[in-house]
């Protein structure tokens, strides 16, 4: 199934407009190129057990883009229409190495952040961090054990009939970085600032030492 028809799976008469504005964000971005796009059975609403409806991957010159679509709303909600912020006002964005191909493990933590937010009605804005209780990829040696949260530095906020939507990157830490941002910056901003000078767009990469 491809985007196309996984958008329309769930999209009323009124469509999908919020979908809409992220695929022409996206699309902007990354013109010409059509996505790996992987989506959910079961729509969370109707009982499904994950609440993103589904992820985009895109390749850049060096690494491979992930991009949420769920934590906004993105079928046609009269409710919220000339809301503020589109449902919780984000969406999540991750840059991955081009060796992960389809990165399974970064597509179900995505979705257990997203039942914590769904179940507990919080948000993250940039500057945020979330420790992983073990490694970010399950049943790997990798010594990233949480995450911050930035704005994605090539997607840009957007306007949606709903809201305002913001596309959140994150980022994997080590504990070291972790134990900084929690017990003496609490925020991540300054981690992030020292990362962004030798990798300016926070590409994850599972491999990597301290810094």
């Amino acid at each position: 199934m491809n985007l196309d028809e996984y958008k329309s799976l769930y999209s009323s008469d009124d469509g999908a407009p919020g979908w809409d504005a992220i695929d022409k964000a996206l699309g902007t971005l990354y013109p010409n190129q059509e996505p790996k796009h992987f989506g959910t059975a079961i729509k969370y609403m109707l009982g499904g057990p994950d609440p993103i409806d589904g992820f985009s991957i895109f390749k850049a010159e060096d690494h491979l883009h992930l991009v949420t679509y769920g934590f906004s709303d993105l079928y046609y909600n009269e409710d919220s229409v000339g809301a503020d912020f589109s449902k919780y006002g984000f969406e999540i964005t991750m840059r991955l190495s081009l060796e992960e191909e389809d990165p399974y493990w970064a597509m179900n933590m995505i979705q257990n952040i997203a039942r914590y937010v769904f179940e507990s009605g919080k948000w993250f804005e940039a500057g945020h961090y979330m420790p992983a209780n073990g490694p970010i990829k399950l049943e790997s040696d990798t010594k990233l054990v949480g995450l911050a949260f930035d704005s994605d530095p090539k997607l840009k906020s957007i306007d949606t009939p709903h809201g305002k939507v913001e596309f959140l990157q994150i980022f994997g830490l080590t504990q070291k970085e972790l134990d900084q941002i929690m017990n003496v910056d609490k925020n991540a901003e300054n981690v992030l600032k020292k990362h962004k000078k030798i990798n300016s767009l926070l590409i994850t990469d599972l491999n990597r030492e301290e810094i």
